[in-house]
């Protein structure tokens, strides 16, 4: 399984690479009176409570840029020993021998982009592949956060996922999509944090290569899903009542990502970086 943790952690490395150049792409093709946005590349660690070795990664941040008002690009791969609330939960989750051995290895992408034009919609990613001594799976997708929906952008983000799922069998874009719409629902607020995506966690059929290769094809359709709806988008006029619009869509974003995401309550009970792991929240938000 080492050859399998170092391949899948490189493969992190260069969808974040593509991304990022991507993104600052953007910036540079947009028109405006500023330089355009670059991200600051901060190393980030875990806090072993021994002291001893337990990972890191990098930290990826654009702030204030002609087109992304803060988007953030994460890769990790840490490992050591899970505490008391993370065994059990793993526990529960029905992965085996997490109380005779607790040792960990996990490794993956994760991006939030908040966006200046309010037409333009922000967006989640990630991808990652977790190991224990009892198991492996991969987990991971993407979702749309528009705060002024356009119908045939949900239809374009959608109609890519599920391009690039179908070489892999035409049952895991309805079930991922399925699985999306529950994952990323606000019970406290009975709606949907955006116009959901696709999504899939605890994903192991038992064959390595296959597993890994659609985890790599949920990574590879992000940017066509998305790239095109920024082009589309960031140039729109908009008012000050969109900009209001725009700021109490990320409330819900904030509240869902501190509330109920999986991996936000992973990343702080596991010691890792806390500005890593907080980076998905919003530069500026509003409540009603």
């Amino acid at each position: 399984m080492e050859t399998e943790k170092a391949t899948a952690s490189a493969w992190f490395r260069e969808l974040r690479d593509q991304i990022v150049a991507a993104f600052e792409a953007l910036e540079d093709s947009q028109p405006g009176n500023g330089p355009a946005g670059r991200f600051e590349v901060t190393e980030t660690s875990r806090a072993s409570d021994d002291g001893s070795d337990a990972g890191g990664g990098l930290m990826s941040v654009m702030r204030g840029g002609r087109v992304f008002e803060k988007v953030g690009v994460n890769i990790s791969t840490v490992y050591g020993t899970l505490g008391d609330r993370a065994q059990k939960a793993m526990a529960a989750r029905g992965v085996p021998g997490m109380a005779e051995d607790p040792r960990f290895w996990a490794s993956g992408i994760s991006l939030v982009a908040h966006m200046q034009n309010p037409h333009a919609p922000a967006v989640h990613m990630n991808t990652r592949m977790f190991w224990t001594p009892g198991a492996w799976w991969f987990g991971g997708g993407s979702d749309l956060n528009p705060c002024i929906e356009y119908d045939e952008d949900t239809a374009h983000f959608h109609a890519t996922q599920e391009a690039h799922l179908a070489p892999h069998g035409a049952e895991h874009y309805p079930k991922l999509k399925a699985w999306a719409d529950e994952y990323f629902y606000i019970p406290h607020r009975k709606r949907a944090r955006g116009v959901g995506g696709i999504f899939m966690d605890d994903h192991c059929t038992g064959n390595w290569q296959a597993d890994f290769a659609l985890t790599q094809d949920i990574g590879r359709a992000f940017l066509p899903a998305y790239v095109p709806l920024v082009e589309k988008r960031r140039g729109t006029e908009w008012t000050d009542a969109d900009k209001d619009t725009q700021l109490i869509h990320r409330g819900l974003y904030a509240e869902y990502n501190l509330v109920y995401d999986r991996g936000t309550k992973f990343g702080l009970e596991t010691g890792h970086d806390a500005n890593a792991v907080l980076m998905s929240l919003p530069p500026l938000a509003k409540w009603v």
